[in-house]
């Protein structure tokens, strides 16, 4: 299946919860890999008419596994199988995310620290993670819109892997160290990876 290229739309900032996974029965196993812009839903149908998921795929009876903020781009799996999505979202498989985060400011050894062993969220404290400083990706393409500027203030690249999916972590785990998100890209989850795919591409992955 070839990607499809759709142009971005304008959206509020607010969304709903993505949709789940319906039974399906006698149908053959659906695995997508989309790479989701800023400012898309991550689901297909929205009743204030925002872009969705519908807007770049055009495959039907798939839904994401996890959420992916509006506001946050990247790997998006999407299935038609339950137990895919179980392995991939429920928290006692630990599988795996990693994303690339630019944060406000230039991170310590403390601050990254306090995020590899855990932070105190108003929802409990967050498993170890990995994190690291890293650079800038090469492959990663501009933001539309940009992130805002403020040339007074320096800006540093994390590399981070979650085990677990709690609403907007990351961006809540840098803020509790003091570092601001600016933005946020999940690269991979579990065995499932962006590769080449540009914003609003997709493939259908066949060898699963």
């Amino acid at each position: 299946m070839k990607p499809i290229f759709v142009k971005n739309h304008h959206v509020n900032r607010f969304s709903k919860r993505p949709d789940r996974v319906r039974p399906t029965q006698n149908s053959p196993r659906k695995v997508v890999l989309f790479n989701k812009p800023f400012d898309v839903l991550p689901q297909f149908t929205d009743e204030a008419g925002r872009a969705t998921l519908k807007d770049y795929i055009s495959l039907t009876d798939i839904y994401a596994a996890g959420r992916l903020d509006r506001d946050s781009e990247g790997l998006l799996v999407l299935t038609n199988d339950g137990k895919l999505q179980a392995a991939l979202t429920q928290p006692g498989k630990r599988t795996g995310k990693v994303y690339y985060v630019q944060v406000e400011g230039a991170p310590d050894a403390v601050a990254v620290n306090a995020l590899r062993t855990g932070v105190e969220l108003k929802d409990g404290k967050t498993l170890a993670a990995g994190v690291e400083v890293v650079d800038e990706p090469q492959w990663l393409w501009p933001r539309n819109p940009p992130i805002r500027d403020r040339k007074a203030i320096p800006t540093a690249w994390l590399k981070m892997t979650l085990y677990e999916g709690r609403n907007r972590q990351v961006r809540r785990m840098t803020a509790h160290v003091g570092f601001p998100t600016l933005r946020l890209i999940r690269f991979s989850m579990g065995e499932y990876s962006l590769g080449d795919l540009q914003p609003g591409q997709w493939k259908e992955i066949s060898d699963v």
